[in-house]
């Protein structure tokens, strides 16, 4: 009998010492391995009455054409200030020390009002104080005023491609979400779950590498890498902004994207806003209107129907046909911008000149059946981009049985797309003839330290090879020989490009005479293509004309990419998309 007690005691001691080395060992691990990371949930454990916890979220990050991540969204630390009305013997002093030190005006009125409910202990009266405006203020030691560490989301670029990385906001409680953009898009990635911290303590200490609990969580939080290059976006926004000045536009806005893969490498519109102020900022500046918005792009819709009939077979690039300048349909007057009759003249010369005549004819030659099936599949669903409230295209015009509707759509009024619709569209000719998925995000990197590529499918092919290469050329006649009578041919590197001017929309679903909607789009080396590059201007009041308004911006942004990213004759090469 003692014999058989002796062996349980003994195994009770083996099995008390197995899980002492045990908890001793994960002790280790969470103290030392992990104790920084313990360090700051600790610190976010510190509140005040009201306060949760330290902010917290993951950051968003621009990459550079050498692959360095750069800081987009992170978040800043400081200092919370709020007073004890019980406590606050001198209020007006009180008020003129935090106000001295505030990053916003503070109320006076609304300040003391506070400060004479002696009802109240806890009262926030500023935030977001630096560090050293902080310990200014508490070297000062007014009783009542107390300093509390403080969180704050915090874009060191400020403007910079804000439309995209969007801004975080309070949702139907307390807690900080993502409002609109990459943040709104990404927020399950982006923000941090928290929790208890004796709870999270027992779980690490507890749990092995394949936790469920940790394994779920690890695999969802992280940082978000973008395909933003912030040198191109910078330029980019500038120039938008400038052709916007300029022409005391409505509106404008641009699009870089590599055509072959749908990253987008920039992206921007004016007007923005800073979205580290967002006190008097208008909250439909908070859209995106190169996803949320559709508009009638005009002849860059052109190339669009051009390659539709030639992939549909029912021309051939040698076709001709008799451009009369103008003609009537289904009660309804066309004519070409300049009202003139070219004659018999071959396909390169519609998208050479910009012809209405000439895309309607080849709008008429698809009839209306491929017409529609060719534009539903370009146009009929939505991209796929990562960034929220896409919009869907308005293309109803299609499903009508007068022919007037598919002549106007032919050369790009009376269907509204967005413009990342567009520049999709355009990069099917640039490619060889498929939808890519344009997206913003190449990675997350989660906070196991692993880095997750994201993949971003090809749609279907929409047009044959042959038909893009044969529009891209027409393309090509444009900038080489048409615009400006070739004055900015690039040697060695051919730029396929559209220019566009359509008449605006009244709200009773008439055009106005002289209010329009100017657009551009190229893609280059047209014949092994780096870029694809859309800009519009929306109601430009001192001109009228794409090649006024958007030519000279479009230009300038072709050397810089050529010039930035170092683009040689020898890399444009011969190859075909």
């Amino acid at each position: 009998m003692r014999a058989v007690f002796r062996l349980r005691v003994r195994v009770v001691l083996a099995v008390v010492l197995a899980v002492a080395t045990l908890i001793v060992g994960r002790l280790y691990f969470v103290q030392v391995a992990q104790g920084a990371e313990y360090s700051r949930k600790a610190e976010q454990q510190f509140a005040a009455a009201g306060q949760s916890g330290l902010f917290d979220r993951g950051s968003i990050y621009f990459t550079t054409k050498n692959g360095i991540h750069v800081s987009a969204a992170t978040l800043a630390a400081g200092y919370l200030v709020a007073i004890n009305p019980r406590l606050l013997a001198a209020p007006t002093a009180a008020y003129d020390a935090i106000s001295a030190v505030a990053t916003t005006t503070l109320s006076k009125s609304a300040f003391l009002t506070a400060a004479a409910n002696k009802n109240l202990v806890y009262v926030e009266v500023a935030h977001g104080l630096s560090s050293a405006a902080g310990q200014s203020l508490a070297a000062q030691n007014i009783t009542g005023v107390e300093l509390l560490p403080e969180r704050w989301r915090w874009y060191p670029g400020a403007s910079l491609a804000t439309k995209t990385i969007g801004v975080v906001g309070y949702g139907s409680g307390s807690t900080l979400i993502g409002q609109s953009g990459l943040e709104e898009e990404y927020d399950s990635v982006l923000e941090r779950s928290g929790g208890d911290l004796l709870g999270n303590f027992f779980a690490t200490l507890f749990s092995g590498a394949g936790s469920t609990l940790v394994s779920a969580q690890n695999a969802r939080e992280g940082d978000v890498v973008t395909t933003i290059e912030p040198e191109v976006e910078t330029r980019l926004m500038d120039d938008v902004a400038a052709m916007n000045a300029t022409h005391s536009s409505h509106s404008s806005g641009g699009i870089i994207m590599d055509p072959k893969t749908g990253a987008i490498i920039a992206l921007a519109s004016y007007p923005t806003y800073n979205p580290n102020d967002l006190t008097n900022v208008n909250p439909q500046l908070l859209e995106n209107p190169l996803v949320s918005h559709v508009y009638e792009f005009g002849s860059i819709m052109k190339p669009i129907t051009m390659v539709s009939a030639l992939s549909a077979g029912v021309i051939s690039a040698t076709s001709t046909y008799n451009d009369t300048g103008c003609f009537h349909v289904d009660g309804s007057r066309i004519c070409n911008w300049n009202y003139h009759a070219y004659g018999v003249i071959p396909m390169k010369t519609i998208i050479m000149q910009s012809l209405n005549v000439g895309a309607s004819w080849v709008a008429e030659q698809l009839g209306h059946a491929r017409m529609h099936d060719y534009f539903t599949k370009v146009f009929g669903s939505k991209t796929g981009i990562d960034l929220p409230n896409e919009a869907t295209a308005l293309m109803s015009n299609l499903s009508k049985p007068q022919q007037i509707y598919y002549d106007t759509a032919s050369f790009g009024e009376g269907i509204a797309v967005t413009p990342v619709q567009m520049i999709r569209a355009e990069a099917a000719i640039a490619n060889g003839g498929t939808l890519v998925t344009p997206h913003v995000v190449s990675s997350i990197v989660l906070q196991s330290g692993q880095t997750k590529e994201l993949s971003w499918p090809s749609g279907p092919r929409v047009f044959t090879p042959q038909a893009t290469r044969e529009t891209a050329s027409m393309m090509d006649g444009l900038f080489s020989q048409v615009l400006y009578n070739g004055k900015y041919n690039i040697p060695g590197i051919p730029v396929a490009m559209k220019t566009g001017t359509a008449q605006l929309p009244t709200p009773t679903g008439t055009y106005y005479n002289n209010r329009f909607f100017d657009d551009e789009v190229v893609f280059f080396p047209s014949n092994n293509p780096r870029f694809v590059i859309l800009l519009y201007t929306e109601d430009p009041k001192n001109a009228i004309y794409g090649t006024d308004t958007i030519t000279p911006p479009m230009i300038d942004l072709i050397h810089f990419l050529i010039n930035y990213y170092n683009i040689t004759p020898t890399e444009a090469g011969t190859t075909t998309p």
